[in-house]
């Protein structure tokens, strides 16, 4: 019997395999049909979703979206999106696949599965070397360069379909069988397939069951019986097609927003380039000459977050976050990323017991993150360390200000540099930017996204103070004779880079300060000294013997950075509402990353394109609650 896991791990499916067929010992029940289980997804789920028509008639930077109830081997996904690439559009348009799986594969029982469909071999090899760890809840996947994004939920199908915020061109109806899996084939479930759906979406099933038939059309689909797969003599199909819903017509074609995003750091660059991968115009806007001019334009930055000792939902976030940056960069981040591993070390006693408590109440996949001792800590950063700690095997460090340079190349994106912008106001149902220089230049887009750091409360329309404040953080710039580097990052109350090849030196990258009371644009010495004497206490074999009283003033280089933080230290993320809880419509902030920029921005700039184009969410709602930018008004004081 398998074990009941602590969260937010999630119990795998445990398999019984006959010849080249898994079955569920879960559910007694197989896959895939014995017969052809690749054929039988095509036939019954894109044949009769029609899917060939309407792949090819999605329009410029639009979307299709396919929900599916139970995504096993992932061999339906695959099947749609090899249809897509031989059907789908020629320009610019995404397929967003959403997928629930209770009893989520291992990745090795997904790589034995995925073996026996040699044709499906490229799709199958990008989605398992994306397939997320098996931790409870959303996880986003974007494929295919951007063409492909998979939301697949690990857990109950009751959960995802309240969580998750889409609207299904199709539905294919899978899972195991009524008779072995009945709590999934509920009333509940059809109820929020109608909530998922619009007039027009369509659903296909292999199952017969007169039940089932049933409660789709009391949910509002029209239903047919129609000619099974193989051995099967029947299947069902319908449209959504509620009484109270007129019949879907074909209007003209809408022309994407235009879309301003102001701040060329990490976030507004990742965010620019997500939205000129999915095909939409998009100027990019900073007062600076190049991308990541400012808090994002340090040689190395650690990808890394904190999990909290309880699983809530400020954990949650910080997860989803951590996984989806791995997969971002290890895909897109090219020569820019370093997949080293990371070590959160147990410096002290403080640390070292708190780890103790996260180890004792969560339980994590060991691919994910691992307890270390000492002497393992040591063999996999290569540094003299006096204690172990938690080992992140996926995470390493970024060379952020390049990473910027190169996604603000994107041909989609307009740059606009030398702009600073001192006002945002709303012009004739769309945005100004207007320019602080004494040209008075103006830029006008649909919808404008505030992505400029500690600047950004500046730039929101009207007076009210909001609740972000600028924490000077300062790095030091170690040549790589006068430290002790190690082959992964080394993280605790500083963070310790290994050391790099950087124009005409090699060094290595440590810091930052957190100077709550300090405004200095410029390093100094002193923040030098209290980087080395912190990142010291931490390791203290950082510095060679020879070099114990560390390198002069004279000998470093550093670089400052002001971090946009919250009240409540979590970003924000979304659609502007003023103090009164009105929607500031095409207005939209990205910023209080703190200094988890790298770790948090991936994943936010994902959700955000996702909220400007109108499709699938990357986030369920609990977790972009957390994120509303309402919550930075100051709270209003009860009349007496």
């Amino acid at each position: 019997m398998t074990p009941i896991l602590v969260p937010p791990a999630i119990e795998p499916a445990e398999l019984t395999w006959h010849a080249d067929v898994p079955e569920s010992r879960q559910f007694g029940d197989i896959y895939f049909s014995r017969h052809n289980g690749l054929e039988e997804s095509r036939y019954v789920f894109i044949r009769h979703n029609q899917l060939q028509a309407r792949f090819a008639s999605v329009p410029e930077a639009g979307c299709f979206v396919v929900a599916e109830s139970g995504f096993g081997t992932g061999l339906n996904f695959l099947a749609t999106w090899q249809a897509w690439q031989t059907w789908g559009p020629s320009h610019t348009a995404t397929l967003h696949f959403i997928s629930v799986e209770r009893y989520p594969l291992r990745l090795q029982d997904l790589e034995k599965a995925l073996s026996f469909w040699p044709e499906l071999h490229e799709p199958a090899h990008e989605l398992i070397a994306n397939y997320p760890p098996l931790v409870r809840g959303a996880h986003r996947l974007v494929l295919a360069g951007g063409r492909v994004r998979l939301t697949l939920f690990f857990g109950d199908i009751q959960d995802a379909w309240e969580a998750l915020c889409f609207k299904a061109d199709a539905w294919f109806l899978d899972g195991f069988a009524p008779a072995v899996n009945p709590e999934m084939w509920q009333a509940a479930l059809f109820e929020q397939m109608r909530q998922h759906s619009k007039p027009g979406t369509t659903l296909a099933t292999f199952t017969a069951a007169g039940a089932i038939r049933r409660g789709l059309e009391a949910s509002g689909f029209r239903m047919q019986k129609q000619a099974g797969y193989g051995r099967k003599r029947e299947m069902l199909t319908g449209r959504f097609q509620p009484d109270s819903a007129p019949p879907p017509t074909q209007g003209p074609a809408q022309t994407a927003p235009e879309i301003a995003v102001i701040g060329a750091g990490i976030a507004g660059c990742l965010l620019a380039n997500n939205l000129a991968k999915r095909g939409y115009a998009v100027t990019l806007v900073d007062s600076a000459e190049e991308p990541g001019s400012a808090a994002s334009g340090n040689l190395q930055g650690a990808l890394y977050v904190k999990l909290g000792v309880e699983y809530n939902h400020q954990t949650q976030l910080a997860l989803s976050a951590l996984t989806f940056s791995q997969r971002y960069y290890n895909a897109s981040g090219k020569q820019f990323w370093h997949p080293t591993g990371l070590l959160q070390l147990a410096w002290n006693n403080t640390e070292r017991e708190r780890q103790r408590r996260f180890l004792e109440c969560n339980q994590y996949p060991q691919n994910l993150l691992r307890q270390v001792n000492r002497e393992q800590a040591e063999a996999l950063t290569g540094a003299k360390l006096e204690s172990g700690g938690l080992w992140f095997p996926g995470s390493g460090w970024v060379e952020p200000g390049k990473l910027c340079k190169a996604l603000a190349a994107h041909p989609g994106i307009h740059r606009v540099t030398g702009f600073t912008v001192g006002k945002v106001a709303a012009s004739d149902g769309s945005w100004a930017l207007y320019s602080d220089n004494p040209d008075n230049r103006k830029i006008l887009a649909d919808r404008i996204v505030i992505c400029a750091g500690h600047q950004s409360p500046h730039l929101v329309p009207g007076s009210e103070a909001l609740r972000f404040k600028a924490i000077r953080g300062q790095v030091t710039h170690m040549p790589g004779p006068l430290i002790e580097s190690p082959q992964a990052v080394v993280c605790g109350a500083r963070y310790l880079n290994p050391a790099h090849n950087s124009p005409g030196s090699q060094l290595s990258v440590i810091g930052a300060t957190f100077d709550l009371h300090s405004n200095e644009p410029k390093p100094t010495s002193e923040s030098h000294r209290e980087n080395i004497r912190e990142t010291s206490a931490m390791v203290p074999r950082m510095l060679p013997a020879e070099t114990a009283t560390g390198p002069t003033p004279e000998q470093l280089t550093g670089r400052v950075g002001f971090r946009c933080t919250t009240h409540d230290y979590q970003p924000v993320a979304g659609p502007f509402y003023d103090a009164e809880g009105r929607e500031l419509e095409g207005l939209y902030l990205l910023t209080g990353l703190g200094s988890k920029g790298l770790g948090y921005a991936p994943l936010l700039a994902e959700f955000i394109a996702d909220q400007l184009t109108g499709q699938p969410c990357a986030l369920p709602l609990s977790l972009a609650k957390r994120l509303a930018t309402g919550r930075m008004h100051q709270p209003k004081m009860a009349s007496s």
